[in-house]
């Protein structure tokens, strides 16, 4: 059977990290890997944390349809690679895909196949808790990060699914079961009907 490719949206803040990391691989998970022009950082390797290409190289792959989403983010190229993510569904994984909101909606029009799922806090009073609780970000970040996030939220009915990230283990939960679902869906089975009606 066919694996799947999963989209995780949500305002900074709303713990997809956290989510993410806590998806178990032995379910059949696999975190999509992308493109960068940037150098390797210390540590990093190419084609377990990122795929490192040059400048020429990123654009003749968007030039030939190979990206499913990409954008520029300090001066360099970030994507989304097709054959990659195709190859991993093909090997029955579910394929999970972290991104910001523009890029899931890009990436839902190339894979309509693609289930959007939007991880939420359960207030805004505590995605504002949260962000101040990192540490990382001064008043005017977190100030810009909040209004980014309420023109998210905007987006949400594009969505499949919204999940309300109050606790990790229940988010991580929803996320199972929303995938055990969607599994079960007769388009993904269609080799075990043709099995069926061939005997």
């Amino acid at each position: 059977m066919d694996g799947m490719l999963i989209i995780i949206s949500g305002p900074a803040g709303s713990g997809k990290g956290t989510v993410v990391k806590r998806l178990d691989p032995t379910k059949g998970y696999a975190l999509s890997i992308s493109v960068t022009t940037r150098a390797p950082r210390a540590g990093e390797e190419d084609g377990r944390d990122y795929f490192f290409r040059t400048e020429e190289e990123f654009i003749r792959m968007r030039q030939n349809n190979e990206l499913l989403e990409h954008i520029m983010y300090v001066n360099h190229y970030y994507g989304t690679p097709r054959y990659y993510v195709e190859e991993m569904i093909s090997l029955g994984k579910v394929v999970i895909l972290e991104i910001e909101v523009l890029g899931a909606l890009q990436v839902k029009e190339k894979f309509p196949d693609a289930v959007l799922i939007f991880l939420m806090p359960p207030t805004l009073s505590e995605l504002t808790r949260r962000l101040q609780g990192r540490n990382t970000e001064d008043a005017v970040t977190i100030e810009a990060r909040l209004k980014k996030a309420v023109s998210e939220v905007a987006l949400i009915p594009r969505y499949q699914y919204m999940v309300i990230n109050d606790e990790v283990a229940n988010a991580v939960e929803k996320i199972d079961a929303i995938v055990a679902a969607e599994l079960l869906r007769p388009g993904r089975n269609t080799e075990l009907i043709e099995n069926y009606k061939n005997h």
